[in-house]
């Protein structure tokens, strides 16, 4: 007779990926239409008044636009494909084993991977989309690591502290 593991869920001997029962979750759902709408929103700037507002713009600012703004489609087309791949494993669509070779091909850069540029010189939404995108691609990482099963590193939320340890390293004491 099968007996019932701590969540009340049978225990007939069948492992459940959480991966898979994670895919199937509100919280799931949520982080997908939330990734989507900000796609959509991108997209919409980008070919709209983005257009109009990087016209505006004289270089070095138009360089920076156009940087950041190629930066944010390519986060978001990252974040888009992880998060289908995710639903298409849930929804029978793929199995696990075609969602690992899938996620090969998409890269996740690590935590703390930020745009590189002063974001203070270009137009507000952009700057807003970026900043959505980033807080998104966090999230992101951070349920691609939890799904997998491995660890954040235990500097992963302090990069300054990342680096002065590097410095440290490197260049002894005196670099404090």
């Amino acid at each position: 007779m099968a007996g019932r593991s701590r969540s009340g869920d049978r225990d007939d001997g069948v492992t459940i990926s959480f991966g898979a029962k994670f895919a199937r979750s509100d919280q799931f759902k949520t982080v997908f239409r939330e990734g989507m709408a900000l796609v959509e929103a991108a997209a919409t700037y980008l070919d709209g008044d983005g257009r109009k507002e990087a016209r505006k713009l004289r270089p070095p600012h138009s360089l920076a636009y156009a940087t950041e703004s190629m930066r944010l489609t390519t986060r978001l087309m990252q974040l888009a494909s992880w998060l289908l791949i995710r639903r298409a494993v849930s929804e029978g669509e793929l199995t696990p084993e075609q969602a690992v070779e899938e996620q090969r091909k998409i890269k996740l850069p690590v935590a703390g991977d930020q745009p590189a540029r002063d974001l203070a010189v270009l137009p507000p939404r952009l700057r807003e989309l970026i900043e959505q995108s980033v807080k998104l691609q966090e999230r992101v990482i951070r349920l691609d690591q939890m799904l997998d099963g491995r660890e954040l590193p235990p500097d992963a939320d302090r990069p300054l502290e990342t680096q002065l340890s590097r410095l440290r390293q490197a260049f002894g004491r005196e670099a404090e």
